[in-house]
């Protein structure tokens, strides 16, 4: 069913770079390129897409198509689809609490990069050393006030853009950040091969590595391929859903999916070349986390000829990934919130605004004035919270729901699903893979998941262990009821089963 009244976007091209915009994240940037490295080079690589074929850009087209098929967010696209009686709209609060625990972290790191542009830019890195760089970002993190501020030029600057609505703000805004990192992508990674010494940074991470597959063991090895083939895509809490809404019935999707998949993939791969060969070049370790941004690759700029120019194309470029996310994420925000509190579009932008600035504050406190709240342990912060409930629950968890409701009978159905990723031109979903959708990839994704919570507790005390491990359990349980037949939809299936027999009779 199409809501004629719904925005649409003005283009494909619009589309694919909003929805890939989406799914570039900041992790592939810093994790991305090192875990390539340590799992054997192109042999991960190749792993990798195989991986991303067979689970996420299923688990992808089955989000556009429920957004293009009920052309509403998810605060109302379950219960359009859904047959009567059942209960998969449940997940529609799960999703929207998702998207705003998101925001309420993310929207403080995208307020990071645009620090960072700004000292970049103004030379106020230049000539600090190592100790003066680190210090630098440590500073960041324990002032408040810089933090809210940046954060809040983010909040304005991003529902600024969704006020214009999808064509004019969203869409328009996004294409041109995303050709301007592209283009600034190929710029620095042209610089970063000609490094002296980049060569073996390159090898790293491009090469065929048996010997290091060998040293982590092939299926560690998978793992990594199979969970970052999955969280890449951002599947799993309606930020994809929702462009599906937005979209028109002239292409198919399984075509369009591929194409979003194929852009986000070429973005993860441009980055490895853009740091690995510097990091390489100058005798540095490309394996420190998030800290890489803020910290390893600032040193790198400062040793480089011209390294206050690459550094603020480098944070420009970031920024530019950063905030294509946040504009993704706050329309599906705002989107929910019309469908699910029927507010107009104003009103929506108003409260959500001042609602994400509020609820971004415990992520700014909890590396400062609340820095003793480790509730994952020791050496972990309010954020490290937010994104393990996001993460590690919620996108799964939505993942699983998407593609069981797109598969099982009491949900949308397998047959409903191949029916509208097939309308327009383009590819045909391959239908061979019903089976594989309907059990392999819950089992795979319910291993991610589960995998997820054992490597987070396993050093942890044995009722930490053991608590945690039961609060997962009853996460899938939740799952599992919403997907399940009501008493008042076996009711209705009996009552029509009786009455084609009475006819028949």
């Amino acid at each position: 069913m199409e809501n004629n009244k719904r925005e649409k976007f003005a283009s494909r091209l619009g589309f694919i770079l909003v929805s890939a915009g989406c799914a570039v994240g900041l992790g592939n940037v810093w994790k991305f390129p090192y875990i390539c490295g340590i799992n054997g080079g192109a042999i991960f690589i190749i792993l990798y897409l195989i991986c991303l074929c067979l689970l996420g850009l299923p688990i992808l087209i089955s989000e556009f198509a429920v957004g293009r098929g009920s052309g509403q967010s998810i605060g109302k696209a379950f219960r359009t689809l859904e047959p009567e009686g059942t209960r998969w709209h449940k997940f529609r609060y799960f999703g929207f609490a998702g998207n705003y625990l998101l925001m309420a972290f993310y929207t403080m790191v995208a307020g990071w990069m645009l620090n960072y542009v700004y000292l970049t830019a103004t030379g106020k890195l230049s000539g600090l050393d190592t100790d003066g760089i680190d210090n630098t970002f440590k500073n960041m993190l324990g002032n408040d006030a810089v933090l809210i501020l940046w954060t809040l030029v983010v909040v304005v600057l991003c529902i600024g853009i969704c006020s214009f609505g999808i064509q004019n703000g969203v869409e328009k805004v996004t294409k041109v950040m995303m050709m301007a990192l592209i283009v600034l992508m190929i710029v620095m990674a042209a610089r970063s091969l000609t490094l002296k010494g980049s060569g073996e940074g390159l090898k790293f991470y491009l090469i065929p590595n048996p010997e290091a597959v060998k040293e982590r063991g092939f299926g560690n090895v998978l793992f990594d391929a199979m969970s970052h083939a999955f969280f890449t895509l951002s599947v799993g809490m309606g930020s994809m859903e929702i462009f599906g809404s937005y979209l028109a019935k002239d292409r198919k999707l399984t075509g369009e999916g591929i194409s979003v998949m194929t852009l986000d993939t070429l973005i993860a791969l441009m980055a490895g070349i853009i740091i690995i060969p510097a990091c390489f070049a100058y005798g540095v370790s490309p394996d420190r986390g998030p800290s890489l941004l803020f910290v390893t690759l600032p040193n790198v700029f400062n040793h480089m000829p011209a390294g206050r120019l690459w550094g603020s194309m480098f944070f420009i470029f970031m920024s530019f990934a950063a905030l294509s996310t946040v504009i993704a994420v706050y329309e599906n925000i705002i989107s929910m919130s019309i469908d699910l509190f029927g507010w107009n579009r104003k009103k929506a932008l108003l409260i959500n605004m001042v609602g994400i600035a509020v609820c971004s504050l415990p992520a700014v406190f909890g590396y400062n004035i609340w820095s003793g709240v480790q509730l994952l342990g020791a050496g972990t912060n309010i954020m490290d919270v937010e994104d393990f409930l996001v993460s590690y629950n919620i996108l799964p968890l939505g993942a699983l729901v998407f593609v069981m409701f797109c598969t099982k009978n009491n949900g949308w159905g397998f047959d409903n699903f191949v029916k509208e990723a097939d309308i327009g031109k383009g590819i045909n979903f391959p239908v061979v893979i019903r089976f594989h959708m309907k059990y392999i990839i819950p089992l795979i994704v319910l291993v991610i998941y589960f995998k997820g919570y054992y490597d987070t507790f396993k050093s942890r005390e044995l009722p930490v262990f053991i608590t945690w491990m039961i609060i997962s359990v009853l996460f899938v349980a939740f799952i599992l009821y919403i997907s399940s037949k009501s008493s008042k939809r076996n009711k209705t299936l009996s009552k029509d089963c009786q009455g084609e027999n009475s006819r028949e009779k």
